[in-house]
């Protein structure tokens, strides 16, 4: 069906404007949407957009490339070196072992062992734009199966390059020429020099060049032509490195880890942002309208193989990987789960290896079909790990059994042993004062043990526990654990079984402060309260008032706002965050401030 350019623009618009929202409502997320929208404006569904959805793909890829720039502007070089490890390790790994099962695995139908390499090698890599974009939705990146993903997905963007240069080699027969440009082919030692250069150019441009041209145009104030160098910056590399043979989206990366200690590095971000989120919906549209329902139709059983072996092979791989690098229970699932399909740079390398006589239309359909196919079910895999396997695996990590705890007697015994707890725990310890320590965390308690502490893992909501720590003669109970309703639930049980202890409690917040209040706790700190009243101290300072008198203005802040939270508690009991507490905050707040103007006044 063909449409004019405005027609298609409105089309992928309005597709992703209906099927995202839904998709996010019911918790598919965003990549699902997409996907969905796309398949079904597609040729081989409504037949909204025609074959030129490839062409789209073509260029929504950009997408990818503007993805992998914003990622390496969060990435400084110290952090990237750091990361060395499981980029060349656990990423190397994962695409030599998967790129040989699958092509032994290939072998085994009746290829030929030049098909079963190249088919290896091209399945070997997973999605960088569904992945990152997935697992940044649902707030996991930071964590250590994001961060092994994201080391694994550098170092398949990096072995496209290889990867083109293998793939002519295995053709069936000699290809004239390989390179889309025209002109005299060069030598290898020559073709390598001139990666090198490319790549020196934007390492060192990236530097020592762009910085100064960026604080050129900051000093015209004129948004737009911040914004316009920006996107020619991205798209200027990608051009380089396209006509040297390299991935785009590599070199757009060293760039961003290049300006990543710019002065200019949160605006090029916010910049950039909306145009790769753009374009990656696009780009994820056109991966949905690829899917040939009409293969699929055609050749069930053979596709619906396919799919579950490549993504039960990468599984595999990516298991005794995470296995081999003894990631945590939770992490393992999620970072297997993540990178089990084909990727973006699939369809590329496919459409490669077809072009250069290495792979067979009968083959290269299919394994197009394959890859689509894995990469629209990976959502559904990671929202399953989501509401199925991950509440499993936590529960499984807490029926670790309580540790037996002999006759611990201390004045003081600390319920929780994290960033609170521990600096609690450290002052006690280099003062000379012993205390126990009761905690829920298994990770937390193994390596505190392995660095020196005493911790226990133990529930300290039990009585037997609370009694095994010592409870009948400590004289202290701090309470330092993050988990609100475990906490009120501690309260109650030390307020009942042992109300000779004085409890000194965390709160989060001023309503968790209210509920521990009430429950009759005499010491209550909110978490952030003493940080903020440095920081502010520090900032009446630095604007000229003298040190003595911030310090007096901070305590004497301090002294008012503790008065109005056993003020405001009562209001709370009765009608919580209604319009009578509402209102009892805006007199409290104007007679706080009034009381600190006229106490100021009075000191000076």
């Amino acid at each position: 069906m063909h449409h004019s350019f405005l027609a298609q623009a409105f089309i992928y618009l309005l597709a992703a404007i209906i099927a995202v929202p839904v998709a996010k409502r019911l918790g598919l997320g965003s990549v699902l949407g997409y996907l969905i929208a796309g398949a079904a404006i597609g040729p081989f569904a409504l037949q909204f957009i025609g074959d030129e959805s490839g062409d789209v793909m073509h260029y929504a890829e950009f997408g990818v490339v503007m993805m992998m720039f914003v990622i390496g502007l969060e990435l400084r070089p110290k952090l990237l070196w750091r990361l060395r490890g499981p980029i060349l390790g656990t990423g190397g790994s994962q695409v030599l072992a998967t790129a040989v099962i699958i092509a032994a695995a290939t072998l085994l139908i009746g290829t030929t062992w030049k098909e079963a390499i190249a088919i290896g090698l091209i399945l070997a890599l997973s999605s960088t734009a569904i992945v990152l974009q997935s697992l940044a939705e649902r707030g996991q990146l930071k964590t250590e199966a994001g961060k092994s993903a994201f080391a694994v997905l550098l170092f398949q963007d990096i072995a496209v390059i290889p990867i083109l240069a293998i793939l002519p080699i295995l053709a069936s027969r000699q290809i004239a020429a390989t390179s889309d440009h025209h002109g005299p082919q060069l030598a290898n030692w020559q073709h390598a020099l001139l990666v090198l250069g490319a790549v020196a150019l934007i390492v060192g441009g990236g530097r020592y060049l762009v910085r100064p041209i960026f604080r050129y145009i900051a000093a015209t104030k004129l948004r737009e032509v911040f914004t316009a160098t920006a996107l020619t910056l991205v798209i200027g590399i990608a051009l380089l490195m396209q006509s040297v043979g390299l991935s785009p989206a590599l070199g757009t990366f060293l760039a961003g880890v290049m300006l990543s200690d710019s002065e200019y590095r949160h605006e090029l971000e916010s910049d950039i942002e909306p145009f790769k989120g753009l374009l990656l919906g696009v780009f994820f549209i056109a991966v949905g309208a690829s899917l040939d329902f009409a293969l699929i139709a055609a050749q069930p059983i053979q596709i619906a193989t396919w799919v579950t072996a490549l993504i039960l092979l990468k599984m595999l791989v990516l298991f005794t990987l995470a296995r081999i690098s003894r990631m945590p229970g939770q992490d393992i699932s999620l970072f297997t789960l993540a990178l089990a399909q084909g990727g973006e740079f699939c369809f590329v390398l496919l459409s490669f290896a077809h072009s250069n006589h290495v792979l067979s239309d009968t083959l290269t359909k299919p394994l197009t079909a394959t890859v689509a196919l894995s990469m629209a079910i990976t959502p559904f895999l990671l929202m399953a790990h989501e509401k199925l396997l991950l509440p499993r695996l936590q529960r499984k990590e807490n029926e670790r059994p309580m540790d037996s705890i002999e006759s611990e007697e201390s004045q003081v015994i600390i319920a929780g042993f994290g960033r609170f707890g521990l600096t609690v725990g450290r002052l006690l310890r280099m003062s000379g004062l012993k205390a126990t320590v009761l905690d829920l965390d298994s990770e937390q308690i193994d390596f505190l043990r392995q660095i020196g502490f005493k911790v226990f893992y133990g529930d300290a909501s039990r009585v037997d526990m609370l009694t095994a720590a010592g409870a009948d003669s400590a004289k202290l109970f701090v309470l330092a654990i993050d988990d609100e309703p475990k906490a009120l639930e501690i309260v109650d049980t030390v307020k009942k079984h042992f109300p000779h202890l004085t409890i000194i409690a965390r709160a989060a917040d001023r309503t968790q402060t209210y509920e521990m209040i009430q429950r009759g706790v005499p010491h209550v700190y909110r978490e952030a309260s003493g940080t903020s009243l440095e920081m502010a101290t520090k900032t009446l300072s630095l604007l000229g008032i003298p040190e003595a008198e911030a310090q007096r203005a901070s305590q004497h802040f301090h002294e008012l706002d503790e008065q109005s939270i056993h003020t405001m508690v009562e209001i709370w009991k009765e009608h919580e965050f209604g319009e009578v507490y509402i209102t009892t905050a805006r007199q409290q707040i104007a007679e706080m401030e009034r009381l600190f103007r006229t106490d100021t006044a009075a000191s000076r």
